[in-house]
């Protein structure tokens, strides 16, 4: 495939002379084609939109979701993926990331390990795709054979699947439900797709998976309720969390948050309608664990 045509591999006119540029012209250059990013977002949010939809859906009904990259894109499938458990108390399985070469990759390029179709297709083979599931393939150039192949696989198992590319009309939007393609344009340094690219996949990675967990109800107002406190800066958050919405102490907070073994959930519930752990966890469960639903639950009592 001649990879000349892609808008990501085509030079800049912007930075032509980047390396006759002082290092505070440099710098103002990357900054200003930067500023192209949020813009080229914004016209795919319709696109996100619709992918969150199906993305709710399904992990409401038990589904998961995967993301499928090589390189800078398996990487920021990663990052946002391995926050998900302490952010919003979900299980590891809930949102995964297969990265071409395995999590070696991460760390060091594994040189070809993204060229393979095949593999891709027993990576995610290994994980026993269902309809309830979705995969995302995450390749700026939107031509990665590892990710198409885990698209292939994924869509003939009737999963959800989902195409995030810097490209129009990409090769892997056409093995994909719905077709996210941010075009950011040239790379102010060519082809350097770790720069503008993954910014903007970045971005649009974070908006699926908050989105989808505000959905999901593991936020009230636009705090974290489901945070996993499991050291001493998310116990220090989840103790302001419940002072917040509460107006009781810290000491109080804490006490409180002692007998709910460091759940803020069953914590609010308990301080807002002032009932006990057990009845604040029975109100929980009948709302599907929105907290809103649980207080007004646990207020009426004659719902618990």
């Amino acid at each position: 495939m001649d990879l000349s045509n892609l808008l990501t591999e085509q030079r800049n006119e912007k930075s032509m002379n980047l390396d006759q540029l002082n290092t505070y012209d440099i710098l103002k250059t990357i900054h200003r084609e930067d500023q192209k990013v949020e813009k080229a977002v914004e016209e795919v949010l319709p696109e996100i939109n619709e992918v969150v939809e199906n993305v709710y859906k399904r992990l409401a009904s038990g589904g998961r979701l995967f993301y499928v990259g090589a390189g800078t894109s398996g990487r920021l499938g990663f990052l946002d993926s391995s926050e998900c458990p302490p952010t919003f108390m979900t299980s590891p399985e809930t949102v995964q990331t297969l990265m071409a070469g395995g999590i070696d990759a991460f760390f060091e390029a594994v040189e070809g390990s993204e060229d393979h179709e095949e593999q891709g297709e027993k990576d995610i083979a290994r994980k026993n795709i269902t309809d309830l599931d979705v995969v995302l393939g995450i390749t700026a150039s939107g031509r990665t054979p590892y990710p198409i192949g885990s698209l292939k696989y994924a869509q003939s198992k009737g999963a959800y699947t989902v195409s995030l590319t810097c490209n129009k009309n990409s090769v892997i939007s056409h093995h994909a439900n719905a077709a996210i393609e941010v075009l950011v344009g040239p790379e102010v340094l060519t082809g350097s797709t770790r720069m503008k690219a993954a910014t903007a996949h970045k971005m649009v990675l974070n908006m699926i998976s908050t989105t989808t967990m505000v959905k999901l109800g593991k936020v009230y107002e636009n705090l974290m309720v489901d945070v996993q406190a499991s050291n001493y800066k998310l116990m220090n958050r989840a103790r302001r969390i419940i002072m917040d919405l509460t107006d009781v102490s810290y000491d109080e907070a804490d006490r409180v948050l002692a007998a709910t073994d460091n759940q803020v959930k069953p914590a609010l519930v308990m301080l807002k309608s002032g009932v006990n752990y057990e009845e604040a966890k029975k109100a929980i469960t009948k709302s599907d664990g929105y907290v809103r639903e649980a207080i007004n639950y646990a207020v009426g009592k004659s719902d618990v």
